[in-house]
Parts: structure tokens; C-alpha cells; sequence
């Protein structure tokens, strides 16, 4: 997968578990590792700042929470992939049909 597309994945992913409780960088790290990311603490890091940036997250100390525009982007999110979803995991149709 591509760095970039990898990096929106795991931004969705931190914006999801920030919803349900405030993050760390290690913390982040196991997370992003159970689904296969190989991601080291300071891209997670860099993540978490870029996200904060955006006004997504806000930190306090060493940990990050969800902000009232984070939560509503991530509300955005959820319609953009339930549209994705809805088209790309159809069963894909066989070659030579129409229709």
C-alpha cells in the first residue's frame, strides 16, 4: 500500500479509537501493529501532531484526545466509507458481462 493511503488509513483508525479514549503514541503503536501496519513511534507521532494540527485532536501531556471538530470529521468519514463500501466490496462481476 502506499505511504499515502497507508497514512489516511491510520489517521481514520486514530480519529475512531480517540472517540472511545484518549490516546498515547505506544498505545497507538500496538493498535496500528494488530492490523498490519509496520509503523514506528515517530510516524505514529508525526500522525498524532499532523491530526492535532488539523484541529482533529488536542494534546495535553503525552496523551491526545478527540476534539468537537475532530468528532465531526470523523462523522464525515463514516458516510464517505459507508459510500466506498457500498460500491467497492460488491462481488465484482465476471469478465465479458454487461451490465
Amino acid at each position: 500500500m502506499r505511504a499515502d493511503v497507508q497514512n489516511m488509513f491510520i489517521g481514520i483508525h486514530m480519529l475512531y479509537y480517540a472517540r472511545e479514549r484518549d490516546l498515547t503514541v505506544a498505545d497507538m503503536q500496538n493498535e496500528l501493529e494488530k492490523y498490519g501496519y509496520r509503523i514506528g513511534e515517530r510516524e505514529v507521532k508525526q500522525e498524532l501532531e499532523r491530526l492535532t494540527q488539523e484541529n482533529f485532536l488536542t494534546a495535553h501531556g503525552e496523551e491526545y484526545s478527540i476534539t468537537g471538530t475532530g468528532i465531526e470529521e470523523f462523522k464525515e468519514i463514516l458516510a464517505k466509507l459507508e459510500l466506498v463500501c457500498s460500491e467497492v466490496l460488491k462481488p465484482v462481476k465476471a469478465a465479458g458481462t454487461t451490465g
